[in-house]
């Protein structure tokens, strides 16, 4: 039998790579597509020989994306940056990316295409990053309507770029910042959980054209997660709120760190509550319990802690 055959871009990324694991499980075909191919080398044991394939492609080039995309019968958009650096912008790396994909698939007669958003995409929103990802599920509905949307809020696990962060800052700095007083309110989703979702909206056609939230089960406001930073690291670092204008100003100078703490992009995002609005469905809808903050993010923030992860509790 041959297998089905899956293009996705950004697969080499931090959710990329659960993803890829699920469909090589599930015996797909998997072509991961992305500018350097040699970065998605480290995904071809997690397949069987010849199972997971990379392959260079530019999603700001029609002829690259279709190229990737032909023999494919789904694809998955992952493509997505946090703040922009020279031709890495918002508009080239969310919405001309996904206008290409979306006509790649329908050009090739693709039968499922998913395309990862997030939670806050609004084209009314003041954050650069939220209107591009909502310009990208608007192009990508109208050209490809049978498109499958999914917005997670902020994603957790080993390899994130939020918990990871502010941990290695409570091992460099005295204080973290609460941006705003700290009150703005997140819903953190576990990464294999929005894995498993992505799956299985491909999995059933009944999600073809709906838009999915997904949240973890637990709503904290940002003062709540440094808390469990402080706590995960074992660091004695104290909580500084920090009013947003001032944040605004520190952050036109962090934005130019080879990986930002903050840009002013990502201040004016955090004054909007980033949780799942209750009128999509989400993973209850797909069959999936959502895995809590506690449960996963001790097992790699005790890294920051002194001794590393020899600081961990011993059990048995």
């Amino acid at each position: 039998m041959v297998p089905r055959q899956i293009t996705i871009f950004g697969g080499s990324g931090f959710i990329g790579r659960y993803v890829v694991q699920r469909l090589a499980d599930d015996g797909w075909r998997i072509v991961v597509a992305g500018r350097d191919p040699e970065a998605a080398l480290f995904l071809k044991p997690l397949g069987d020989v010849g199972q997971i394939v990379p392959v260079a492609a530019n999603v700001g080039d029609q002829a690259s994306v279709d190229a990737a995309i032909h023999g494919s019968e789904a694809v998955i958009n992952l493509v997505g940056i946090l703040y922009e650096r020279g031709r890495q912008n918002f508009a080239r790396t969310h919405v001309e990316a996904a206008r290409h994909i979306a006509n790649a698939a329908k050009t090739h007669g693709v039968e499922r295409l998913i395309q990862i958003s997030a939670i806050g995409a609004s084209e009314s929103s003041p954050s650069t990053y939220a209107k591009s990802k909502a310009m990208a599920e608007k192009i990508v509905s109208e050209t490809f309507p049978a498109a499958t949307i999914i917005r997670p809020s902020i994603v957790f696990g080993p390899e994130d770029g939020f918990f990871n962060l502010f941990a290695k800052l409570a091992v460099l700095s005295p204080f973290l910042p609460l941006f705003g007083g700290g009150k703005t309110r997140f819903q953190p989703v576990y990464v294999c959980d929005v894995a498993s979702a992505i799956v299985a909206c491909l999995d059933d056609p009944a999600t073809r054209g709906q838009t999915f939230e997904l949240g973890g089960p637990t709503v904290y406001s940002f003062r709540d997660l440094m808390k469990i930073v402080v706590r995960e690291t074992r660091r004695r670092c104290a909580l500084l709120p920090l009013p947003y204008a001032v944040a605004h100003l520190q952050a036109l100078f962090l934005q130019f760190m080879p990986v930002p703490l903050v840009t002013p992009d990502q201040v004016r995002l955090m004054q909007i509550d980033n949780v799942v609005t209750g009128d999509k469905p989400g993973l209850a809808e797909l069959g999936i319990n959502p895995t809590t903050v506690e449960v996963i993010v001790p097992t790699y923030l005790a890294q920051y802690r002194r001794g590393g992860l020899k600081g961990r509790p011993k059990f048995g």
